[in-house]
Parts: C-alpha cells; structure tokens; sequence
C-alpha cells in the first residue's frame, strides 16, 4: 500500500525481473494508458534489460476545445490559438500526481536518476513542463510530437538539478495537430537555456513511426546504460 491517495491508475510492464530503471510513459489527450503499451517489445525485448513500463491514465476533466467534453487530459487547451492562457492549475496538478508516480518508483528501489519521463502530444508537454522543476535528477527526458508549455517561467521555475538532464524530442514535419515550427521554437528554447536536446524529425504527421521507435531504443539504451 503506497501513502499516496491520489496516485493514477497505470498499466505496467516488466522486462524482466530485479527492475534497476523505470520508464514513466504519458498519453496524449484523450487516450488512455494502453496507448503505447504496444511498443515496449519494439523498444525491449524480453529479458535484455529489467525496466519497468509504467503508463499512468491522465485524470478525466473537461476539455475547452472539445466543447467542454470530459475526457483523459492532462491539462485543459482553452483555444487553438497558442497566444491564449495556458492552464497552469492544470499542469502544476498533474505534475504533482506524476511527482507520486515518481516517488512510487524511488520506494520500490529503483533510483531518480534511474526515472526516464516520457510522454507524447499533451503528455510529453507535461514531462517538458515538470522535468526542469523536479527537484531531484533524472535520467532522461523523451518529448514527443509536443512543445515546451509556460515556456516564459521557465528560468523562474528550473531547479539546478536537472539542468543537464538529456532531453530526446521528435517530431512529424507534416503535423497538423502541433505544427512543427512550434516544436522547434521549444527546442531552441530549451537549448538557448542550455538543455542538452537531442532532435529528430521523420516525414510523418501527428503520430510516432518505426524509425522513431528505433531511435528511441537507442537512446534509452544509452540513458540507462
């Protein structure tokens, strides 16, 4: 029993037995945490390494642009047009219940800097939006088809731990859910304030392909040793 009231649900995957890191994967909006449940044999085989896939349901609340429609999100989107207010209640409460999930991971056994965060479309925001303001470090960050949110509290919020942080971004030249100019004014933005981001970008839209897949292997083989 964890002292965590709050903690999501998660789907869970093991490797192999004595997990020694833990990957703590993010849907997008409106999905679920099976979503990428399906790529951890592409990314692992069985037994090669011991991790842990732990893919957490977002909490159900209304989504502005859906007509205010209740469904999975990590935060609200108030309006398509990325000049409006951002939901900043929204992101500080599920970086907080993330923030359980981590520490659920460190009373297993399995160290901070073991974590990888990662996450896609709203949920890869939110893992660039709570990795620079944890106060403990990390292992890595994997930032899919997504963008930096709050970006201008950015210098304000950062905690020194996690300033060198390795940060892995792709995404889709043709997406038209997040335009890829959008992702790459984030990457500057977080190399400007000196992450260290590692960038790919595949001719595919709002989505994840198989080279992607591949390129995500080799850096979680590389992060975790």
């Amino acid at each position: 029993m964890y002292p965590w009231p709050t903690l999501l649900e998660t789907v869970e995957i093991e490797s192999a037995s004595s997990v020694d890191a833990a990957i703590i994967w993010l849907h997008g909006l409106g999905a679920d945490g099976h979503d990428f449940e399906p790529v951890v044999p592409e990314l692992l085989p069985k037994r090669e390494r011991a991790w842990r896939f732990v893919f957490p349901n977002a909490p159900v609340r209304p989504v502005t642009i859906n007509g205010g429609t209740r469904m999975r999100a990590w935060y609200d989107i108030r309006s398509f047009d990325r000049s409006a207010t951002e939901d900043a209640d929204g992101f500080a409460d599920s970086a907080l219940r993330v923030g359980e999930l981590i520490a659920r991971e460190v009373s297993r056994g399995i160290a901070c800097e073991r974590i990888v965060l990662a996450g896609f479309s709203q949920g890869g925001a939110l893992c660039l939006y709570l990795a620079p303001r944890y106060p403990q470090r990390l292992a890595a960050v994997l930032a899919l088809s997504c963008y930096l949110p709050l970006a201008a509290r950015l210098l304000k919020d950062r905690q020194p731990e996690n300033d060198a942080v390795p940060v892995f971004m792709a995404h889709g030249l043709a997406d038209a859910v997040l335009p890829a100019p959008l992702a790459m004014r984030s990457r500057d933005l977080l190399r400007t304030a000196g992450y260290q981001v590692e960038w790919h970008e595949y001719p595919m839209a709002h989505s994840v392909s198989p080279p992607e897949i591949a390129a995500i292997r080799e850096f979680l083989l590389r992060v975790l040793g």
